[in-house]
């Protein structure tokens, strides 16, 4: 695949700040979205008892997670096709539309299923608002400042990592817990206002689709992916039910699922992804499976350091902020590049691959061994995120960077929520009177994703070798 540049990424002036002259409120108004976005995203687990015990549903606890990451794939998919056919304007308005539409149905949710649902409607919003803003990107800054851009996004995920869930529990205990929900929605609009004019700019029409479809721009027919998308996000749901009820009689089930991740994922990932075929598929399989091992991870360092080694909250929560300055701190370092290379990105999945290691080998010897080891785990993610994402936005045609940043989206959601429950699963088979053991196999599991992503990311092009293809 050739690296395609559209004519206004030539930039008139070579601007090296994000934040002077044009590109100054849609970053502003990108690194608020975003922000808002992770707060919720943080917030949401620490609330989660106080609401499960007021609602009466701790039946229903995982779905509040499982449905807004199923309803997130599916909003990926729709959002990526609607994106190449119109520009980022529209599905990123109704994004922040729907997820302030879910963030009023939690807020005032009369019973835990209501709750469920709005958690669904804010994944709907979250994913189509997530794969827009890769869109806006791609169309707003020249290629030279993309990587700058995508450090932003990064960094804007910062500050709710280290206050989200602390502020989230303060409202929950002075205030309630409606709060975190309904607080959100005032700040979601000064959001919306400033990104209006870039939006404006960032065109993309039904008239270039047409002609770019001619020349095979458009891979695939909105049918066709509408289908795929409606048969993984059911695959992942009834995937991920069958692992969190394991039962002879929940085989089928996750049968069923298996068939639908069969059928959906070739059609909505780029040709070859499955099989890490050089550029573009690679680096979006690489995504997932660095999202599977990293977060996997991290679901479970707070339950072994408070079980294995008698951590408070606090102490373990401690972990997770090194982790997210160590990815800060490495975003910085990817966002310096006028444009992302692929030692870095193939450094930064073996540096994944030592943390998740050093979790899974080192913390039960050692408990405090876990914060450099997680230092360097997220230091791996900070070197890889952002850069993934440049790369995928420049190695696309300007009519395929809808679907390849959806692509992207669904790869990381999907490999988050496997490798959630699937370590989940190995950690609840063992039982909770041999919670060692089953954190052990656990941690066998990320090892293995950490090292597949390794693979993957030796097979991954940065733009001057696509350029020479």
């Amino acid at each position: 695949m050739t690296a395609t540049m559209l004519e206004k990424d030539v930039p008139s002036e070579p601007s090296k700040s994000i934040l002077t002259g044009r590109y100054r409120i849609p970053t502003v108004g990108i690194v608020l979205v975003v922000t808002l976005l992770a707060f919720e995203a943080m917030a949401v687990g620490t609330v989660m008892p106080v609401t499960a015990r007021e609602l009466h549903g701790l039946s229903l606890y995982a779905w509040v997670f499982s449905a807004f990451l199923i309803a997130s794939l599916l909003a990926n998919v729709v959002a990526g096709g609607w994106a190449d056919r119109t520009g980022p304007g529209r599905p990123l308005m109704a994004g922040l539309v729907t997820f302030v539409t879910g963030l009023v149905i939690a807020g005032t949710a009369p019973a835990m299923w209501v709750f469920v649902a709005g958690r669904a409607v804010q994944g709907l919003g979250a994913g189509a608002a997530g794969v827009a803003i890769y869109v806006l990107v791609a169309r707003v800054y020249p290629e030279h400042l993309r990587p700058r851009a995508f450090f932003a996004l990064s960094a804007a995920w910062v500050v709710p990592s280290l206050v989200g869930p602390a502020l989230a529990g303060l409202v929950a205990e002075h205030f309630h817990w409606r709060g975190v929900f309904l607080g959100l929605i005032p700040l979601v609009v000064p959001a919306m206002v400033m990104l209006i004019p870039s939006l404006r700019d960032a065109g993309g029409g039904s008239d270039e689709l047409s002609a770019g479809a001619s020349r095979g721009g458009a891979r695939a027919v909105w049918p066709a992916r509408g289908a795929a998308a409606v048969a993984l996000a059911g695959g992942a749901g009834a995937l991920l039910f069958a692992i969190d009820h394991p039962a002879l009689p929940m085989l089928p089930v996750a049968a069923l699922g298996l068939a639908g991740l069969a059928f959906g994922l070739p059609r909505l990932l780029p040709p070859g992804a499955l099989v890490l075929r050089r550029g573009v598929p690679a680096a979006v399989t690489m995504r997932g499976l660095m999202s599977g091992a990293f977060f996997a991870t991290e679901a479970f360092i707070p339950l072994a350091l408070t079980s294995a080694h008698g951590f408070t909250p606090t102490q373990a929560g401690v972990v997770l902020t090194f982790g997210a300055l160590g990815w800060s701190a490495s975003s910085w370092v990817q966002g310096r590049m006028d444009r992302p290379h692929r030692s870095l990105i193939v450094l930064g999945g073996v540096l994944t691959a030592i943390g998740v290691a050093g979790i899974a080998i080192g913390t039960p010897v050692y408990a405090w061994s876990a914060v450099p080891s997680w230092i360097i785990a997220g230091s791996g993610m900070g070197l890889t995120y952002g850069g993934l994402s440049v790369l995928v936005l420049n190695l696309s045609a300007p009519l395929d960077q809808g679907t390849n940043s959806a692509a992207l989206q669904i790869s990381d959601t999907l490999g988050g929520a496997l490798g959630i429950g699937l370590a989940g699963a190995l950690v609840t088979g063992f039982g909770a009177d041999r919670l060692g053991p089953g954190l052990a196999a656990a941690g066998a599991l990320t090892m293995l994703i950490a090292a597949v992503a390794v693979v993957a990311a030796l097979r991954v092009r940065d733009g001057r070798e696509a350029l020479d293809a």
